[in-house]
């Protein structure tokens, strides 16, 4: 390809300096970047990272707290030509170990106080407060001069949730991602004058390929939190700061939970996204009830595809509360049988997608990569149903649908059920071994009040027919999930299942 003639991740920031270059483009803590302070420090982090020893194509691991730093990190890395590979900050151990092995990252971003976590013969370079940090090397780093990246390079290796295996590499193009960009731009209605704030983690597919890349692509002011803190984001609500969020259903229900939800001013929340779980219908119906102006986002999808596959605009949400929308711009869906066959509408079946989005496979793993790229579409492992008019609805993951005496249940019906009772704070359905059933259904409930297990049993056939209610129900604190909101229930079935 001639050079110039493509479209990189880093040339989304470039752009919109040459567009604005006076205007802010990012707020964190006490520091804030115009769109040309930014685009000039991932200049000079990208001749930082090179001073390194590190050549194009080398990986390069990211482990650390939202920050800006964070960003320029990332985007430096697109820059000159790196492939960044962000981890969760709350790995330690062996998972730490397994993905910046497995990625082979020949150095790891990271905050003071994470370095201890990682392996001693990790190389290491501090994105911040810290003597020699990226940050503080900007101040004498040289411009980058290098060559630009190819679209088709490689730019990021998005490591896959790991809810039921081990975390795969799905390996991102520069093409990839620049075309999920504007894919979230048209179908999220993302604009220069909307104020985001940016609370999940930035490791994670969701915050930073759906909304601060894109927000940034259209020139927008950005405001990056440390973490979801409930009452911070009420402040920045009802101070006027921030009209836009994004957050999982285990933050939105938390919001929904709170004794001062009915009476905190919301009303300067103008847009407001959910994704990277799937919504309880009784919660959501909850929110709007509270919030009727708001515009509520159905964003679905998974980190093979950049991550957005598919999105519920708010004048769609009517009659259809548990969709998660149609297909955006770049990407095309099917529901398929198991013989990759179509599937009547309104039939059960997996999803399967192809889309200039798509990863380019599994890093250093072919044998995964043949399973879920075969007979030309990327199998998503979603079971799904598609109506007449193209709205898909997703029914359950193919790993988490349960076997109860021979009869398939998807999970997310029964927890639909338990979520109307005014005793269910959360609730995680799974199955677990049984000698009479194969698989019983089997309700974990983090309570609200006093409530017993009889009772939702009993209200869960009040609302499904008996064989779908569950046999069981576990009472816990919390429910296990990754950083994203999704829960794990790989660790319940284990748990529970002994």
């Amino acid at each position: 390809m001639t050079p110039g003639h493509g479209s990189t991740v880093d040339g989304v920031l470039r752009r919109s300096a040459r567009r604005t270059p006076a205007r802010v483009a990012v707020d964190y803590g006490e520091r804030s970047w115009t769109y040309q302070e930014l685009d000039d420090a991932v200049s000079g982090a990208a001749s930082v990272l090179l001073d390194q020893g590190l050549v194009p194509g080398d990986r390069v691991g990211s482990y650390g707290h939202n920050s800006d730093a964070y960003l320029i990190g990332f985007l430096a890395c697109a820059r000159a030509g790196l492939v960044h590979v962000p981890v969760n900050q709350n790995l330690t151990g062996d998972d730490l170990a397994y993905i910046v092995g497995q990625s082979g990252s020949a150095l790891v971003l990271t905050d003071p106080d994470l370095a201890a976590q990682l392996p001693d013969d990790v190389k290491t370079l501090p994105l911040r407060d810290a003597d020699g940090s990226l940050l503080e090397r900007l101040a004498s780093a040289p411009p980058y001069d290098g060559p630009e990246p190819r679209t088709e390079d490689l730019v990021q290796l998005l490591y896959t949730s790991g809810t039921t295996a081990l975390p795969k590499g799905a390996m991102m193009t520069h093409r990839a991602l620049v075309h999920e960009y504007l894919s979230a731009i048209t179908a999220l209605d993302l604009s220069a004058g909307d104020r985001p704030v940016h609370a999940l983690p930035l490791y994670h597919s969701a915050q930073l390929h759906v909304f601060l890349l894109p927000y940034l692509a259209v020139g927008a002011t950005n405001l990056i939190l440390d973490a979801p803190d409930g009452d911070r984001l009420l402040d920045l609500i009802e101070a006027g700061r921030v009209d836009s969020l994004f957050a999982p259903p285990t933050i939105w229900i938390g919001l929904a939970n709170r004794p001062d939800f009915a009476t905190r001013d919301m009303s300067g929340l103008r847009k407001a996204y959910y994704g990277a779980s799937i919504m309880p219908v009784p919660v959501l119906e909850r929110l709007r009830e509270r919030l009727p102006k708001l515009a509520f986002y159905n964003c679905f999808g998974q980190s093979e595809i950049g991550p957005l596959a598919t999105v519920l605009g708010p004048d769609e949400h009517k009659g259809r509360l548990d969709s998660c929308g149609r297909p955006v711009l770049f990407v095309d869906a099917r529901v398929v049988d198991e013989d990759g066959k179509d599937v009547p509408d309104g039939t059960q079946g997996e999803v399967v997608y192809r889309s200039p989005q798509l990863c380019e496979g599994y890093w250093d793993k072919p044998e995964e990569t043949a399973a879920a790229f075969r007979d030309g579409w990327f199998h998503s492992g979603d079971l799904a149903v598609r109506d007449a008019h193209g709205f898909f609805t997703v029914v359950d993951r193919v790993k988490d649908v349960i076997n109860s005496g021979g009869v398939l249940i998807a999970s997310r019906q029964v927890e639909d059920a338990l979520y109307t009772h005014e005793g269910v704070a959360e609730v995680a359905v799974i199955g677990l071994p049984d000698d009479r059933w194969i698989e019983a259904v089997t309700a974990v409930v983090v309570p609200r009040g006093e409530v017993t297990e009889a009772q939702l049993i009993d209200h869960a056939r009040e609302k499904l027919a008996h064989f779908k209610a569950p046999k069981r129900v576990v009472f816990v604190e919390k429910l296990p999930r990754n950083a994203s909101g999704k829960i794990l229930k790989r660790e319940l079935r284990e748990r529970f299942g002994g």
